[in-house]
């Protein structure tokens, strides 16, 4: 699964650490779903599609593989 976070995360101007803190996971966890190396649960993928103000299609795009 790809994902958006890293874009979404500079057009709101935020770093991982702040990421991290508003959806109580650590900044590892940002950096690994970044890096798609960590798929997110389904309520720490609503919660950053909150965030971000998006829907969850916007931020996790599913590949042909998954």
């Amino acid at each position: 699964m790809k994902n958006t976070i890293k874009v979404q995360r500079a057009i709101a101007n935020l770093t991982q650490e702040e990421l991290a803190k508003k959806v109580s996971v650590s900044r590892q966890t940002i950096n690994a779903m970044e890096a798609n190396k960590y798929v997110p649960s389904t309520v720490l993928a609503l919660k950053i599609a909150k965030i971000f103000k998006k829907s969850v299609e916007e931020i996790f795009i599913l590949e042909k593989k998954d």
